[in-house]
């Protein structure tokens, strides 16, 4: 005998009337040509990174007899280290030969200040435009945004003028604050559009319980801008590392940062040219940015899918 629900005994005494739900059969997706042009597009691109990215680091492990035989794919015989520790170590950047560390850490000692200097000036200003009545606040922002997409080579010629005036012209400290101010416009909108999705009520509570500016700014919008802090380090870390101009320009002789020994260890040569030894200060070069988002990609990701960064 058929068990009879409730509904359907209900339903025959003329109390409730019977609806089922209708039922479709669900299509099995096959493979499109959409889906292989798409996939054919992707292949192609991951290739042609790939396979130059390939190229150098294989490069890199060869000895000079190897690279001469102009198999540029194939393994290396003998895989040796030689070509990193002359690159790191005894490199000739111009008239010096003192390898890629002194710019490494020259370009260390350019990025943390110019970190801290565009991050925490940009928060502030952020905070204020978006959450605090300032005045001429629509005025500044529409100046930020014409900041934002002027060229660097335009201002170039201001920028040497006044760091030559104030005596930092040549120094690591020129190379750290001209990053810092051409980071200032795009910076700041970033934070300012975060920061003007954070409700008006969280503003209207801390200034009933007599919060100033900064009191805000330190116990409720600094802990609340997680997200967008990740975003912005490692735009800024991959700006800042990777910069020539701003190096070659500001730097002088003693605060050249290891892009700008990387362009003269390539392009100042005598004699044959050792592809092994410029391979090996290409990726030394490359390898700190890739290591920091590597460490917090993950992070950058939720931040971006998380609101750090809006139209």
């Amino acid at each position: 005998m058929s068990q009879v629900s409730v509904s359907e005994r209900a339903a025959v005494a003329g109390e409730v009337p019977v609806t089922r739900a209708p039922y479709f059969v669900r299509k099995k997706k096959g493979i499109t040509p959409r889906s292989i042009a798409v996939l054919v597009f992707l292949t192609i691109c991951a290739l042609f990174f790939c396979v130059p990215l390939y190229v150098v680091v294989v490069t890199s492990f060869k000895t000079m007899d190897q690279i001469r035989e102009g198999a540029i794919f194939t393994l290396p015989h003998i895989w040796t280290l030689e070509a990193w520790d002359h690159a790191w170590n005894r490199a000739c950047s111009g008239i010096k030969c003192d390898g890629l560390k002194v710019g490494f850490w020259n370009s260390v000692s350019i990025l943390f200040p110019s970190l801290i200097l565009s991050i925490s000036l940009a928060m502030v200003t952020g905070f204020a435009l978006a959450l605090w009545n300032v005045r001429w606040a629509g005025g500044f922002l529409f100046l930020l945004f014409i900041c934002a997409f002027v060229p660097f080579q335009i201002i170039m010629y201001p920028l040497i003028v006044m760091t030559t005036t104030t005596k930092i012209y040549g120094t690591l400290w020129a190379v750290a604050v001209i990053h810092a101010v051409l980071a200032m416009p795009v910076l700041t909108l970033i934070f300012r559009n975060y920061y003007k999705d954070i409700p008006t009520e969280i503003m209207s509570a801390a200034m009933m319980d007599s919060g100033s500016f900064w009191r805000i700014f330190f116990e409720i919008i600094v802990p609340m801008s997680g997200n967008i802090l990740i975003v912005v380090l490692i735009l800024q870390i991959t700006s800042i590392w990777n910069d020539y101009l701003i190096g070659v320009t500001f730097g002088g002789l003693s605060g050249q940062p290891m892009t700008v020994n990387l362009a003269n260890l390539i392009t100042i040569s005598t004699g044959t040219t050792n592809y092994a030894h410029n391979m090996a200060a290409a990726l030394l070069t490359a390898i700190p940015p890739l290591v920091v988002y590597f460490l917090v990609g993950k992070l950058f990701v939720q931040g971006v899918t998380a609101g750090a960064i809006k139209g």
